[in-house]
């Protein structure tokens, strides 16, 4: 492999956009589960789920903040390292962009101060609409992205004239072949990531015995979702998978690590892919598994890699392996959603030490599920960026070596530094715990507290 400006540029750029993508897949998820808390506080009453937003409002805002921060820098790199994309492409993947910002970005900026700080400031019903347009924003913000790099994926209503893509149909673009489909497969992959991070919290207050009255609902109420998210996640991945095949099949081939062109394919469960060499070695497979997966036929066709010349074949182990590791977190969650239900039938929900313990392990596999996931569609498009239409090569700017390196060096510390200040309230928020009420405080006196008040110098 040679080290030049455009593989530094994109190693650069999806190390960012890997940081990145932690903060939305958190924050897309808490959105959700903040509107239903909120909705059963005004439909209850009950000062327990109030107690439990405001908790976790301190965590959404802190989160928010930090994906504002990391985000900044993708569409400075977009347009640094990959000129020549932007370029050509800018007048359908910059438009998505603004309406990202414009229609999303700003209904949840504009809408969040309310929601942080309005709960003595408006009514509770004007306050739960504020929580409805932040979580309705963020939801847009999602689509907004998903729309741009699925067109990225399964291109349509543009042509070509004078070597730029001008727009044919807006419609065609932002749903293009794979934008609804990977988009509710990312809200789903949010919402299940946030569901066992929100189970991970909420299992060491059990595990230390404290803050009772908001774990327990917390702990049951996730894995109720996650029964249900999990395999509508599963259904979704299904299709997403079906969409790779049609418009995608050498990413599937690399995905399987096919590298023959053949009916009734194998399902390889585990390999180790060798490109140079054309074949896998130590190789565990179920014969016609991958066909069934990927045609719905047991003796479905599925391209191989050789088809293509090597240098239009994606990365095949960094393909194959993503993939893997995002199908296998995706299933262990299902199966601890299953357990905690049989726990619950056994009336044992809240008396299991050895599953609170397993939840705080496995509460960050989520995230690392969703940067396979990411990975495995990045690599799996290679070497395009507009898939069949623009090359790597072609967009990448020339950029002296010594700059990428720099840049790249610096994104890293930076990105460590405040990751660690984010780590550092947000564990400094959990150990603090919700906000309980004094022996002679309301529940109204409580929640006038703002979120940041953490932030505060003692006695300020």
């Amino acid at each position: 492999m040679i080290i030049d400006t455009t593989l530094l540029s994109r190693i650069q750029f999806g190390f960012t956009i890997g940081f990145h993508i932690l903060f939305p897949t958190l924050n897309i998820g808490l959105a959700v589960f903040l509107s239903i808390m909120e909705g059963i506080w005004l439909k209850t009453g009950n000062p327990v789920y109030l107690r439990i937003c405001q908790f976790w409002t301190k965590i959404f805002a802190l989160t928010f903040g930090m994906g504002v921060v990391s985000g900044i820098v993708l569409a400075y790199e977009l347009g640094t390292n990959f000129g020549p994309f932007i370029s050509t492409a800018g007048g359908v993947i910059g438009a998505l962009f603004v309406y990202e910002v414009l229609s999303a970005f700003f209904l949840e900026a504009g809408f969040l101060g309310v929601m942080l700080f309005g709960w003595d400031k408006v009514g509770p019903r004007l306050h739960y609409l504020a929580t409805l347009l932040v979580t309705l924003g963020t939801l847009f913000s999602a689509l907004g992205i998903l729309s741009a790099n699925s067109w990225m994926q399964t291109p349509a209503g543009f042509h070509i004239d004078a070597g730029k893509y001008i727009v044919d149909s807006w419609w065609a673009v932002v749903f293009n072949p794979s934008a609804i489909t990977r988009f509710l497969h990312m809200v789903m992959a949010s919402l299940l990531t946030t569901c066992f991070a929100i189970a991970g919290v909420s299992a060491w207050y059990l595990l230390k015995k404290r803050d009772l009255d908001i774990a327990k609902p917390c702990f049951s109420f996730v894995f109720a979702a996650a029964l249900v998210i999990a395999p509508v996640q599963i259904l979704l991945g299904d299709m997403v998978g079906l969409k790779v095949f049609e418009y995608q099949p050498l990413k599937t081939a690399a995905i399987e690590a096919n590298w023959k062109t053949q009916k009734g394919a194998p399902l390889i469960l585990f390999a180790i892919p060798n490109s140079k060499q054309e074949k896998n070695y130590y190789e565990i497979s179920i014969p016609k598994l991958a066909s069934l997966i990927n045609t719905h036929h047991w003796n479905g066709k599925l391209i191989g890699l050789k088809s293509v010349p090597r240098t239009e074949r994606p990365v095949v182990g960094a393909t194959f392996w993503m993939f893997r590791v995002m199908v296998g977190i995706g299933f262990l969650f299902l199966f601890i959603a299953l357990f905690a239900q049989w726990q619950r039938w056994r009336g044992k929900l809240y008396n299991s030490d050895r599953l609170y313990r397993l939840c705080i392990l496995i509460a960050p596999l989520g995230f690392l599920s969703t940067i396979a996931g990411w990975i495995t569609a990045e690599s799996g498009r290679q070497p395009w960026i507009v898939y069949n239409l623009i090359n790597i090569s072609q967009g990448a700017s020339i950029v002296p070596l010594h700059q990428v390196i720099i840049s790249l060096a610096l994104l890293v510390i930076v990105y460590g530094i405040i990751f660690s200040f984010y780590l550092f309230y947000l564990f400094k928020l959990i150990r603090k715990g919700p906000t309980s009420p004094a022996p002679n405080e309301s529940v109204a006196d409580v929640i006038t507290e703002t979120p940041f008040k953490y932030l505060a110098p003692e006695g300020k």
